[in-house]
């Protein structure tokens, strides 16, 4: 675990050793706690948890049995919500949010690689994490599993490929399936991952280069949002 400080109150879980937090270390202005359970590291207890970000991963929201650690993040999840304590879960971060919740997360559904528009719903315009975002953002977007939206749970953005895009739970709790911590790097390496993407690498960092201003601002403002919501923003 690195950039721990005994004070730091949001934790940030880093699921795969190639899908790191990105730029959205670039906009944190409070101390954090940076985790990888895949590497055998211990997760935080809810009690010490002010503010709780999932980042994604290659392996899926049900994938309990080769990564034992989903299990225990889950429960984590669970308590999170329960507790009313602010989540904000990336990809598969937003899957386990909704495996947690009682939905289901779907393989080989509503797939998506690359950049893709996505819309906010009525309820999306009005919530707080959006607040200062454009009704129609460009995502990057990397996945082949989707989730549902929990039954208490509200759809707060949507896209023609994929439907469930963004959901809330409670008052702070927030599922989404796009990325918005990408850098050039990290869409390279992810290309590299499998050969239909591998040449596709040079597209997509062209396309982010020529984005990266935008999708930047979004990122920071999604961000913003979130801490403030948590009451971390000094």
């Amino acid at each position: 675990m690195d950039n721990v400080r005994a004070s730091s109150r949001l934790h940030i879980i880093q699921n795969d050793p190639e899908v790191p937090p990105g730029t959205i270390l670039d906009f944190l202005k409070s101390p954090y706690s940076l985790h990888h359970p895949y590497n055998g590291e211990k997760l935080p207890q809810p009690e010490n948890i002010s503010a709780l970000i999932v980042m994604g991963g290659a392996m899926g929201a049900n994938d309990d049995q080769r990564y034992p650690f989903l299990t225990d993040l889950k429960n984590v999840i669970r308590q999170v919500v329960e507790a009313g304590i602010p989540y904000l879960g990336i990809c598969l971060g937003g899957q386990l949010l909704a495996a947690a919740c009682g939905a289901q997360v779907v393989s080989q559904r509503w797939e998506e690689l690359g950049f893709l528009s996505v819309d906010l719903t009525i309820a999306g315009k009005k919530d707080v994490l959006f607040r200062g975002v454009s009704e129609t953002f460009t995502t990057f977007q990397w996945h082949h599993d989707s989730f549902d939206i929990p039954a208490d749970g509200v759809l707060l953005a949507s896209s023609t490929a994929c439907p469930h895009q963004a959901f809330r739970i409670g008052t702070s709790a927030w599922g989404v399936q796009f990325h918005p911590e990408v850098t050039e790097t990290i869409i390279r390496d992810w290309c590299a991952w499998g050969r239909s993407t591998r040449g596709r690498a040079e597209e997509l960092a062209t396309e982010f280069s020529r984005t990266e201003e935008e999708y930047r601002t979004t990122t920071r403002q999604i961000i913003d949002n979130f801490i403030l919501c948590a009451g971390l923003k000094p």
